[in-house]
Parts: structure tokens; C-alpha cells; sequence
């Protein structure tokens, strides 16, 4: 069997971060009452009329922007037929045939190369409720909260550029990059603010012609993107092996089980049976206003990036980590605010601040060390106050505490002793006490005088300047005896 390559697209909903619904006045907010956030145009009763939200659409004009895409002029809202019991109208208000942003792309770098990844359109339409599955005493139940229908969306629909399970997820995790820097939504996954269906076909490797395309639904985290279709590979791959065809289809993953399983048909496009909204005129897009909204982009991660590199030094890795979450390359910006080594706060920020981070579960908005606070320890132990093991463990105490590191210091009595007349009488202490480390040194063996090292920081509970120790001990052991 000739060998298949696999061709992936994606569709990806946005959730924008309006106050508003996209055609009412009820509120987005997440985790409110079911049904508490609904009124009759939401709810599509008969004479109720939607009313545009302009934020939502300065929202998705400012993405578009950050993802190059075209601004159109003029671009109209579309019924999108079809019933779900979560769609109380039987109709979805979408964008067809003219949507709000065109063409567009996001580059990657795939095995040390720029691959582009080519965004077909970006639309804006509205959400629809949630099902909620359970169980009661009379049997399983199946309910409906209409408190999502008519938040504003902004679906993303790539072109079939993708060329594997991982570059989907590395694709993904890029945009949702972007996305968060524009600041337009917060992309959380976990909450149904980004949301990602997948379409996938195969091909014999080196052909152009697409094969049957599946769509994967219910992908609600980018592992459950990448292991969905790494699934569906293997199983077109076994049914093109048996001489079948891949049957055209919307496909559920069941995260449980790990597999992909049959929903319905794949509908076409003129299965939704598309016509103009009657209830909204066409919308003229100003220029100017877009260019104003280009002004307001913030400097985007490769940018960032490149600019991390070029004037800070930072290795391509150490630059990549720090700008994949924006809240965390501003809160290295800050630190840098106070203390100048930059290879040394990114250090701190990437080991150190992320670690406890991971242990506690916290995000680092959350963080209970400021980034002042994190750049003065950092001064501290640059001035010798304080040695590096020091700095950890004043680290710890600040992240259990939330104290400024020189209270730390005062309140605990933890400067460093820097004092070579206080350190000398030490040193000539442990010598004295450890001849058989004494005579090992003189005789060869270099690591004795680490075990001596550690003898004298264990005399001064830690606050001995180990560099100072280090040179007082060769300087009284490479004494002729």
C-alpha cells in the first residue's frame, strides 16, 4: 500500500471577551445560575430583534489584524439553519459568504523551519446553549442552559496547511498566543472560551488531491486535539488498507476511551440552507476606524521574541518559553525593572517562580512574590548580602509569606558574612577540628576541600560567603606545613 500522508485542517471558535452578548444586552459571565443570563432576543422569541454588540466587532477586527488577515469593507450577518436542542431559535446568526476578516496566516517553526499556516477566513457569529447530561430518580435526564447562546464567537478556519498531530497542537498553541496578547479574549479552554474541531483526511504522500475528510468534535484541551487525530490516522489508515472508503462524517471523541466515534452525516454548506439575517443591514467597515485598531495592537510574540533576543541576549529557547504566556513575559519585563542581569531573572523566573508555581497550582497572575520584590532579592544576592542558596530559601519564605526580601532578611538575621577577619578565625576552627580532611587535600584529593567548605557554612548556619571560605581555606592549606 502506497504510503499516506495525513491533512489537517482547523476550526476554531473564540469566545470574545465582551461585557454583552453578541446581539443583546444580557451578560457573558461565566459560571452564573443556568438561565440566568437570557432574555427574548437571546432566547429567539417572535418580534425580538438583535441589535450588533460594536465591541465584539472591534474584537475581532483587532484579532484579525494580529492573525494577517484582510479587513473587509463590507461584510453581512447569515441564518445558519438547523436544529439542536440547544439552539432555542433553529437558526445560528453566522457569517457566510462575506465575512469580517479574509485571508490570513500564522507562521511556525516546524524542525528548524518557517512553515505558514494560511487562515482562510475569520467570522463572527453566535454561540449556541449547553447540554447538560445527568441523572435523576426517575432515569437520565438531559438539560438545557441557554446562558451561552449569543455570546460572541469568532471562528477561525484554517486552510488544509496542517501536516500532522503535533503541528496541530504546536498551530494551536501559537494562536492561542496571539490571542491572549491582543488581549480580546482569555482563551480558556477549560472553560469553553476556545474551542477546536479538527478536519482530517489522507492521502498517498506526494499527491495533491484531498482525500475524504472527517471532522472531529468535542476537542477540549490541545491534548485531546493531538491524541484525537492521531486516532483518526491510524483508523482511516486501516480502512484504506481493506480496500474501503473513508465515509464523510462528523466523528465525537470520547476522551475516556481515547477513539473517535460516529455522530451524523457531514453537512455541506448548503445543508444550513444559508440566507441574509432580514434583522441586520450589511455592515460598512471603515478603514480608518481599522487602522486605529491597528494602532492599538500590542507588540506580538515573535516580535517580542526578537526583541528578547536582540537586546537582552536571551537564547532563542529562554525567549520562546518566556513570550508563549504573555503574563509571564510581562512579569520578566518587571523584574527587569529592578535588577539589570537578564540572564539571571530569567533563570529565576523560569526555574525557580515557575516551579512553585506548577507545585501550588497557581497561575502567575496569582503569584504571591511581586516582581519588585523578585528583583530586589535578586539585587541582594548580586551585592553578596545574601549567597545564591540563600536567595532560594528567602525565595521559598517569600512565596509562603508574601514579605519583601529585606524584611526577610532583617527579621531572620540572614546577611550574609562577608567578613574575611570573622571567617579566617572559623576557618582555622574547622581545619583544626579535621585533620584527616586536612592531610587528603595536601595529599591529592581536591574534593576533601568541599567537605571542609561545608563544615564552615555548617558553623554559620549557611551565611558564610562561600567564595570568600573557599579562598581563605586554599590560601591556609596551600601553606607549606
Amino acid at each position: 500500500m502506497q504510503e499516506l500522508e495525513p491533512v489537517i485542517g482547523l476550526e476554531i471558535h473564540v469566545e470574545l471577551m465582551t461585557k454583552t452578548k453578541l446581539f443583546c444586552g444580557c451578560s457573558v459571565g461565566f459560571g452564573a445560575e443556568p438561565n440566568s443570563q437570557t432574555c427574548p432576543v437571546c432566547l429567539g422569541h417572535p418580534g425580538s430583534l438583535p441589535v450588533l454588540n460594536k465591541q465584539a466587532v472591534e474584537y475581532a477586527v483587532k484579532a484579525g489584524l494580529a492573525l494577517n488577515c484582510r479587513i473587509a469593507s463590507t461584510c453581512k450577518f447569515d441564518r445558519k439553519q438547523y436544529f439542536y436542542p440547544d439552539m432555542s431559535k433553529n437558526y445560528q446568526i453566522s457569517q457566510y459568504d462575506q465575512p469580517l476578516c479574509g485571508e490570513g496566516y500564522v507562521d511556525l517553526e516546524v524542525d528548524g523551519k518557517k512553515k505558514r499556516i494560511r487562515i482562510k477566513r475569520a467570522h463572527l457569529e453566535e454561540d449556541a446553549g449547553k447540554l447538560v447530561h445527568g441523572s435523576t430518580a426517575g432515569g437520565d435526564v438531559s438539560l438545557v442552559d441557554y446562558n451561552r447562546s449569543g455570546v460572541p464567537l469568532l471562528e477561525i478556519v484554517t486552510e488544509p496547511d496542517i501536516s500532522s498531530p503535533a503541528e496541530a497542537r504546536l498551530f494551536l498553541t501559537k494562536l492561542r498566543n496571539i490571542i491572549q496578547y491582543t488581549g480580546v479574549s482569555d482563551c480558556r479552554m477549560e472553560e469553553g472560551s476556545l474551542r477546536c474541531d479538527a478536519n482530517i483526511s489522507l492521502r498517498p504522500r506526494g499527491t495533491t488531491e484531498l482525500g475524504t475528510k472527517t471532522e472531529i468534535k468535542n476537542l477540549n484541551s490541545f491534548r485531546a486535539v493531538e491524541r484525537a487525530l492521531a486516532y483518526e490516522i491510524e483508523r482511516q489508515t486501516k480502512v484504506l488498507a481493506a480496500g474501503e472508503r473513508v465515509i464523510q462524517e462528523t466523528r465525537h471523541w470520547d476522551e475516556q476511551a481515547e477513539v473517535t466515534r460516529g455522530m451524523r452525516s457531514k453537512e455541506e454548506a448548503h445543508d444550513y440552507r444559508y440566507f441574509p439575517d432580514p434583522n441586520l443591514l450589511p455592515l460598512l467597515v471603515d478603514q480608518g476606524w481599522v487602522e486605529r485598531i491597528r494602532a492599538t495592537l500590542p507588540e506580538l510574540p515573535d516580535a517580542r521574541k526578537r526583541r528578547f533576543m536582540e537586546e537582552l541576549g536571551l537564547s532563542d529557547y529562554d525567549a520562546e518559553v518566556l513570550v508563549a504566556a504573555k503574563d509571564v513575559a510581562d512579569y520578566y519585563e518587571e523584574v527587569l525593572k529592578y535588577y539589570g542581569d537578564a540572564k539571571m531573572a530569567v533563570n529565576w523566573v523560569m526555574v525557580e517562580l515557575m516551579g512553585l508555581l506548577r507545585k501550588e497550582g497557581l497561575e502567575i497572575t496569582a503569584c504571591p512574590v511581586s516582581a519588585e520584590n523578585l528583583g530586589k532579592l535578586l539585587v541582594l544576592q548580586e551585592k553578596g548580602t545574601i549567597s545564591g542558596k540563600m536567595a532560594k530559601d528567602i525565595f521559598a519564605e517569600m512565596f509562603s509569606t508574601g514579605q519583601d526580601p529585606e524584611t526577610i532578611v532583617k527579621e531572620k538575621g540572614l546577611s550574609q558574612i562577608s567578613d574575611a577577619g570573622v571567617l579566617a578565625g572559623l576557618v582555622d576552627k574547622v581545619l583544626a577540628a579535621n585533620p584527616e580532611s586536612v592531610a587528603a587535600y595536601r595529599g591529592g584529593k581536591d574534593r576533601a576541600l568541599g567537605y571542609l567548605v561545608g563544615q564552615v557554612m555548617k558553623e554559620t548556619r549557611g551565611q558564610a560567603n562561600p567564595q570568600l571560605v573557599n579562598q581563605l581555606l586554599r590560601e591556609r592549606l596551600d601553606q607549606p606545613e
